[in-house]
């Protein structure tokens, strides 16, 4: 259908097989967004409603670790490993080089480690 729905767009000067395999992978993509936006639980899981204090607990600690570590260390390591930044994206919202937010992370997590041990 989609293939239909973009004849308008195909060229007939360009290769055929490029159209179709960009056509794919578009609704690939589409596909696995929409696989990721509308996740729901399988009827046989249930969804936990009690049991949240060491969950809490857990979150209470790691900003009382978190906040030990130097400002540029914490910053980072709350972007790239708590919030999901992409390095570069880490390094954009800090002002930090790519490198100094890999080193900034690697230092960090290492104390983190041995303020846990």
């Amino acid at each position: 259908m989609a293939i239909h729905a973009k004849r308008h767009t195909f060229e007939p000067s360009k290769p055929f097989g490029a159209w179709v395999a960009a056509i794919a992978r578009y609704k690939w993509v589409d596909l696995v967004r929409d696989a990721s936006r509308y996740k729901a639980l399988a009827p046989e899981e249930e969804t936990a409603t009690e049991g949240h204090e060491s969950a809490a607990i857990s979150v209470v600690a790691i900003d009382q670790l978190l906040g030990r570590l130097k400002p540029a260390q914490e910053n980072v390591i709350r972007l790239v490993k708590l919030n999901g930044f992409s390095i570069a994206r880490a390094s954009g919202a800090t002002g930090q080089s790519v490198e100094l937010v890999k080193i900034n992370i690697h230092r960090g997590m290492k104390k983190l480690a041995a303020m846990v041990s």
